[in-house]
């Protein structure tokens, strides 16, 4: 069974990429069948690739990061099984897009699934040093083996063939 997986951020650039790029990594490695997309709150940086800051940290890290940014829709509450959002300001906007309980069931903080960390949020490191983008993926990271390790506890492991 595929899982549809959409993560949010306020612009689609840097946090929900890295993000969709490290859950793709940590479901390929356990054998979990997902299907990520991102997208942000946002409409200012609609169709453009993710920021170079995040590129090159998610290159120092080995973790490919591509994707166009996009708006979060309607039809993404739909579409998705889970969504998973970068901090409560992505989740208030989101809230806000629907009355839908259904669809506010599906919304989760993102980093609850770092077992490592109390923290909810991941910081926006939009306009910040490389440093703070180089934390952006490690944060990614451990919340992605997270969700993909409660994936795997719900049942879903080996739904694609280990490579």
């Amino acid at each position: 069974m595929t899982i549809k997986v959409l993560v949010v951020c306020a612009g689609n650039i840097c946090r929900s990429p890295a993000a969709e790029a490290a859950i793709d990594e940590a479901a390929l490695a356990r054998g979990v069948d997902v299907q990520v997309d991102s997208a942000g709150t946002g409409s200012w940086n609609i169709g453009e690739p993710p920021s170079d800051h995040a590129i090159a940290a998610g290159k120092r890290a080995g973790l490919i990061i591509e994707g166009r940014a996009r708006k979060m829709n309607g039809l993404d509450f739909d579409r998705h099984d889970v969504i998973l959002v970068m901090d409560r300001s992505n989740l208030r906007d989101l809230m806000a897009m629907t009355a839908s309980l259904e669809a506010r069931a599906k919304m989760r903080l993102f980093r609850t699934y770092d077992t490592t960390s109390a923290e909810e949020e991941i910081p926006d490191p939009y306009g910040g040093p490389d440093e703070g983008y180089d934390e952006t993926i490690r944060l990614v990271r451990a919340a992605a083996k997270g969700f993909v390790e409660s994936l795997v506890s719900a049942g879903v492991e080996n739904s694609i063939a280990l490579e």
